[in-house]
């Protein structure tokens, strides 16, 4: 590989466009699983990504107070919460290099880079499945606003790879995991088979991605002495503006290696 990983990753985050920026995170995935396998020496490197990632001219980003509700119940509603997957989505590509570039010189074993690279190429995968189901019915990425709050959580850790672990993969991915069955069982009272079966693919493979954060999060506890519970609850409340909301998907959480003594403690309720 004539680039470092880190250079590899910066060059997703500085590129714009959606689909550009999908294809080259998943070249530079299978040129890294491919140095990988072979045994190759890798070499972690160093970069200067940007604070923001680049983004495309569409679609207009918006204050969250500004974005337009969404209505499930009709088809326009339905290509919205599309929209809002797919922006998600393209956002999660940039935050698992963003994670590998930012934080190259924080010295971590190489599965750590493996986790993020294979977390990022699959974010490339969700985001094209997204944008095609929205093509599909006549629209496309870029069509509506969106919202523009979603680079915060990576901005507020962007000195702190633990804020990081601890706000985007155990709090927001997290957070994915327990509203998606509502939204595969809105697809499917509609008839829509192709997005009942991209947002299936991202709910099996979104667990994953929270369990590399709670894997590395405790690793980290590990390294420095400290006890992860109270270190969660200390980054979340630091990090992570307002309290997370239930209801929460406990089994999914627990299969990603997060029990309800994380989360239940920071919510806006109690459980009886």
């Amino acid at each position: 590989m004539s680039l470092s990983l880190a250079e590899m990753a910066e060059a997703v985050l500085r590129t714009g466009d959606g689909r550009a920026k999908a294809a080259l995170s998943l070249d530079y995935a299978a040129r890294w699983a491919e140095a990988r396998a072979a045994g190759t020496p890798p070499e972690i490197g160093s970069a200067t990504p940007p604070d923001r990632p680049a983004r495309p001219a569409r679609p207009e980003l918006r204050d969250p107070r500004d974005v337009p509700r969404r209505r499930p119940g009709s088809p326009q509603g339905r290509i919205a919460i599309l929209h809002a997957v797919a922006h998600i989505e393209l956002n999660a590509v940039d935050l698992h290099w963003d994670i590998v570039a930012r934080f190259a010189g924080t010295p971590m074993p190489l599965g750590f880079h493996d986790d993020w690279v294979k977390a990022a190429a699959e974010e490339s995968r969700h985001f094209n499945l997204v944008c095609d189901v929205l093509e599909a019915h006549g629209s496309h990425y870029g069509a509506l606003p969106a919202h523009a709050g979603m680079w915060r959580a990576a901005e507020d850790t962007a000195d702190d790879l633990m804020g990081r672990l601890a706000v985007v993969p155990m709090v927001l991915e997290a957070r994915g995991l327990d509203v998606t069955p509502d939204m595969i069982a809105l697809f499917e009272k509609a008839g829509d088979a192709g997005a009942v079966a991209a947002l299936r693919t991202i709910y099996a493979e979104e667990v994953g991605h929270v369990a590399y954060g709670s894997k590395w999060f405790h690793f980290l506890c590990g390294r420095h002495e400290l006890d992860p519970k109270d270190t969660f609850h200390a980054l979340v409340r630091r990090y992570f503006h307002g309290p997370l909301k239930p209801p929460f998907n406990e089994e999914k959480r627990a299969e990603a290696g997060l029990p309800p003594d994380f989360y239940w403690p920071l919510s806006e309720t109690t459980p009886r």
